[in-house]
């Protein structure tokens, strides 16, 4: 007989798996024990069992808890004067040249207290919770020296155990290249390979490290070398890659194994046969293709083709894409780069997962970790097609409860 210290019926489950569509099962029952999963299937097939618990779920959908594999929650201040004046026509120049841009986001946090990072961070989480978020990437990178950077991998960790959410942490070492070392890039990582990525790992900081590869930014080569020294403290490694040029990123994401390369706009053929061989999932960023009023899409087609994971973030970050809802993400992925329903919620739950090196949740299944979401829905598709509306009714995390009605 099986023993579940929770067992939720009366509903339907897209567990992400299978061949049927979101992996459904209508009139599901899902049993919970040790905060995993221990059996799930349609209600009629229910085995004979003790519960300590029951939860009718009223005829609701449920999910796996949904995962946002990229965003940079963790930073002081905001940029919305830089946004109103943009809007009233100001250039990328000129807003450098008045303090704005990337380093404006690094003065203020720097500034900022790691426990006011907390604070701040907090608050972005609890918009994610409620949008059934259970996971969650953090990346560092307005920091941009030892003591700034591992005071935002902290803040984002204890952000993550504060609100009740799982955080993968992510040292961004070449996101920008500070003030200090201004025409001295290959400096600067010598700085972040020599002092910065070592006390990262020695601490236990960073799950993975992460690179922005364009000529506005960091070079392959540079890139590599980071690369290279994080694999060897044993550090696993993601990119930005090919947001505004075909730069080679994909191609060294590719060679690394990366577990994603995010963005992806203008990348080319080359750079996609080598993300398919390697297994590497295309993260899609739908959030800052809308704020930059990009043009250039994702190569969809030709990633669907390949058999290319497609995973779906919100890029939360103050410059780019200050987006707090996953949902309007995967909407925004659906209506701009004409993702199906079912290929979004996917690229949020089980693509996801992949692209965090996370295999033990993303799906509904037995030995995964019960991390749920329940839905006020009729369909799964409605958590693409909505914007903005209240669909959650409750979440839990390792089979505690997160969100509760």
């Amino acid at each position: 007989m099986l023993t579940f210290d929770l067992l939720l019926i009366d509903c339907h489950a897209a567990t992400m798996t299978g061949a049927e569509p979101y992996g459904a099962i209508p009139a599901a029952a899902i049993g919970i024990a040790g905060g995993r999963i221990v059996w799930i299937g349609a209600a009629a097939d229910l085995p004979p069992h003790r519960a300590a618990a029951t939860e009718s779920l009223g005829g609701r959908w449920v999910t796996p808890g949904l995962i946002d594999c990229h965003t940079h929650l963790v930073f002081g201040g905001n940029r919305a004067a830089e946004f109103e004046m943009r809007l009233k026509g100001a250039t990328y120049q000129e807003i450098a040249a008045a303090g704005g841009g990337i380093l404006s986001s690094v003065a203020m946090t720097r500034g900022a207290s790691e426990d006011d990072l907390v604070a701040a961070t907090s608050r972005r989480l609890r918009a994610l919770k409620r949008d059934g978020v259970t996971t969650v990437e953090i990346k560092s990178g307005y920091g941009l020296d030892a003591d700034s950077e591992t005071k935002m991998l902290r803040a984002a960790r204890r952000a993550g155990a504060a609100e009740g959410v799982g955080v993968v942490t992510t040292y961004l070492g070449l996101h920008a290249l500070p003030a200090a070392y201004k025409g001295r890039a290959d400096a600067y990582v010598d700085h972040v390979i020599d002092t910065i990525l070592p006390r990262v790992a020695a601490e236990g900081l960073a799950d993975a490290v992460d690179a922005y590869v364009e000529p506005i930014a960091f070079s392959v080569a540079q890139a590599e070398r980071f690369f290279a020294a994080a694999r060897a403290l044993g550090l696993k490694t993601k990119l930005h890659a090919e947001q505004f040029s075909d730069s080679g990123g994909a191609r060294l994401a590719a060679r690394h194994r990366a577990l994603s390369a995010d963005h992806l706009e203008y990348v080319g053929e080359d750079g996609l046969l080598a993300l398919a061989e390697a297994g590497t999932v295309a993260v899609l960023l739908p959030g800052a293709f809308l704020a930059l009023r990009e043009t250039q899409l994702p190569p969809i087609e030709r990633l669907r083709a390949l058999g290319i994971p497609m995973a779906v973030a919100t890029d939360c970050n103050p410059g780019t894409s200050p987006v707090t809802s996953l949902l309007a993400a995967l909407n925004l992925a659906c209506v701009l780069f004409r993702l199906t329903p079912e290929e979004a919620l996917a690229g949020a739950t089980c693509h996801a997962a992949r692209a965090l090196g996370l295999g033990d949740r993303g799906t509904l299944a037995a030995g995964q970790r019960a991390d749920l979401a329940v839905w006020e829905v009729e369909r799964p598709a409605e958590l693409c097609y909505w914007l903005g509306a209240p669909l959650l009714d409750r979440s839990y995390v390792g089979g505690k409860p997160l969100i509760q009605p």
